[in-house]
């Protein structure tokens, strides 16, 4: 079977939903400038390319009707490249990477872009038109809001709210640091908007205090410890990474960020959906033969602050190890770019870091989670 790596990775600005930079951006249009700026940046032969595989967590309106092939079309790939949109909700665009090394591994093409896009501006949360199954909802927690699930997984793991502060003001600092330190800008592809060129990210909250924090008011539960400033915010952005065979790279000059050495899926209770990553995570590290103690970087998707802490010590993560540039609850959550930029920037980090192996993983609404190893060329 032959090698297959991350040879590329670009992504939008993120910005808050509704009231962002990006909020009257559409969507396809976000991902098409995010698509092209990573041929362009990479190096890629547009014609060597086999498919494009779009993640979206709802794939309705502005992101609908197989987004994949217009966000293609509008990027200007040849009209010979495919396009396909993937929902597995928050790991749609991680899927869209395993859909790809699972073909390349299947001889069925040797060079992918794996993207993800979410306008949570432009697509409310559930879709314009949610009709959920009046059995499933009676009998199974199927439909359950996020932030409650966040809620269940601290008390279930006795996680205190001063200690989700503590991780949401490590997660702003990390992700301010390393904007200042021009950390962020090589992953940043500038976007175009009727308003002028967005070329910065808009979540960050570096002025954060943990006495800002005490003074939020609970957000999903009027007795609960999850607040606005422990949670990842709604988001508008879009995300790709480059995968192809590691020979393709080697013949066509490629700078190759890592090489994928196991993926896992997992399904989990979909009331504390957010401890997804820990079952995916021992899976797939038990494929790749890796210790937990031994990952260098795990990008592990904060969709809240509890859900990150009772995850991070299940699996054994060093706190070194974790976010290094920071998460989500700094960086933003656009729901299905976010498996593509934790396993673009997991191997982003490798390159530019060093250390030997990494890990993407995030949880997964319903229930889910979904890990990615990877390990440096």
């Amino acid at each position: 079977m032959q090698n297959i790596v991350i040879a590329g990775y670009a992504r939008s600005p993120f910005h808050f939903a509704s009231k962002g930079a990006l909020a009257r951006v559409r969507p396809d249009d976000l991902a098409s400038q995010v698509v092209r700026g990573l041929v362009e940046r990479s190096g890629v032969k547009p014609e060597d390319i086999e498919d494009l595989i779009v993640g979206c967590a709802f794939p309705e309106g502005e992101q609908g009707m197989n987004v994949a092939r217009l966000i293609g079309l509008l990027a200007d790939l040849p009209q010979s490249v495919g396009g396909v949109t993937v929902n597995r909700f928050c790991g749609s665009s991680m899927q869209s990477v395993h859909m790809a090394a699972g073909a390349i591994a299947l001889g069925a093409g040797e060079v992918f872009i794996c993207a993800g896009v979410e306008s949570m501006s432009r697509v409310p949360m559930q879709g314009f038109n949610p009709l959920p199954n009046p059995e499933l909802a009676a009998k199974a927690p199927a439909y359950i809001g996020m932030g409650d699930t966040a809620e269940n997984v601290a008390k279930r793991y006795e996680i205190s709210r001063e200690r989700q502060e503590t991780f949401a003001l490590a997660s702003q600092r990390k992700a301010a640091e390393a904007r200042s330190n021009g950390r962020l800008a090589d992953e940043i592809v500038p976007i175009r908007s009727k308003a002028g060129i967005v070329d910065t990210d808009g979540c960050l909250r570096p002025e954060s205090t943990a006495e800002g924090l005490a003074a939020l008011k609970p957000a999903f539960q009027a007795d609960g410890t999850v607040t606005a400033g422990t949670a990842s915010p709604l988001t508008d952005g879009a995300s790709a990474v480059l995968v192809c065979t590691e020979q393709y790279a080697s013949r066509n000059g490629l700078r190759m960020l890592a090489r994928l050495r196991s993926v896992a899926i997992s399904g989990c209770a979909p009331e504390v959906m957010g401890l997804g990553p820990i079952l995916a995570s021992r899976k797939a590290l038990e494929r790749g033969g890796v210790k937990a103690s031994e990952l260098d970087v795990v990008e592990l998707n904060e969709a809240f602050a509890s859900q990150a802490i009772a995850c991070a010590g299940e699996i054994g993560v060093r706190d070194e190890a974790l976010n290094i540039d920071g998460g989500a609850i700094a960086i933003g959550h656009p729901l299905g770019a976010t498996g593509a930029r934790i396993v673009g920037k997991a191997a982003q980090l490798l390159a530019r870091d060093g250390g030997r192996y990494a890990l993407a993983t995030q949880c997964i609404g319903g229930g889910q989670g979904i890990a990615t190893l990877l390990e440096r060329v």
